[in-house]
């Protein structure tokens, strides 16, 4: 991967922090510009480092992870938020999704999916824990529980949604369409207007409802 990744991280535990940090700076690409160890903290660190990726616990004293989420995202929306927690309940995965953050991750998982998690959500991808992401479909289709009268996007929105909802960056999608980057985003938009659905959340969920999440070809 080309860059470096700067992270801000966010847990009240000492020792859980200092674990994440020690394992973060193994990788190459990945730098640790800052930590904090409460919602309050994460904001103003956020606010004087300006990192790329805010890796943040639910519970922390003061102001939650979920709330810092918001905080961080209102004033840098360049800035992605990953949610790393002990958390299995819908209320919490919800209210993460809802508050901005692109990657919701379980404190069980193991190295690799936590660094392939990081590295999809500095992406511009989304990465939900596995055995919570069907609550997205479900919820998709719980409100939208009859099929829509005809397909209001065209084939190549159709081709651009179902790369969206593997994941791909706007720049990879270019590349995989031989599309330039300005008719990528402006595909985006129309997809999001046509189909009113503002999150990418939403988006993988009308992808996998119409069966357009088919499995990423191998290079």
């Amino acid at each position: 991967m080309n860059g470096l990744i700067r992270l801000l991280v966010a847990d009240d535990h000492v020792l859980v922090r200092q674990g994440l940090v020690s394992l973060l700076e193994e990788e190459p690409d990945l730098k640790v510009v800052a930590q904090a160890g409460n919602g309050e903290e994460a904001i103003r660190l956020a606010r004087t480092h300006q990192p790329d990726l805010v890796l943040l616990d639910i519970t922390m004293p003061g102001l939650n992870g979920l709330e810092a989420a918001v905080r961080i995202l209102e004033e840098h929306p360049r800035i992605k938020i990953m949610i790393l927690t002990m958390h299995e309940e819908e209320a919490f995965f919800f209210e993460a999704l809802r508050s901005g953050a692109a990657g919701y991750l379980l404190k069980g998982a193991n190295r690799d999916e936590f660094l392939f998690a990081l590295r999809t959500v500095f992406q511009d991808g989304i990465y939900l824990t596995p055995r919570l992401a069907g609550l997205v479909v479900r919820d998709y289709l719980s409100a939208h529980p009859r099929p829509l009268s005809g397909d209001p996007l065209s084939p190549r929105e159709r081709e651009v949604l179902s790369l969206i909802a593997q994941g791909m960056t706007n720049a990879r999608i270019a590349r995989e369409l031989n599309l330039s980057l300005n008719t990528v985003k402006t595909h985006r938009l129309r997809i999001s207007q046509k189909l009113n659905l503002g999150d990418r959340a939403s988006l993988v969920a009308y992808a996998v409802r119409c069966g357009l999440l088919h499995p990423r070809r191998s290079h």
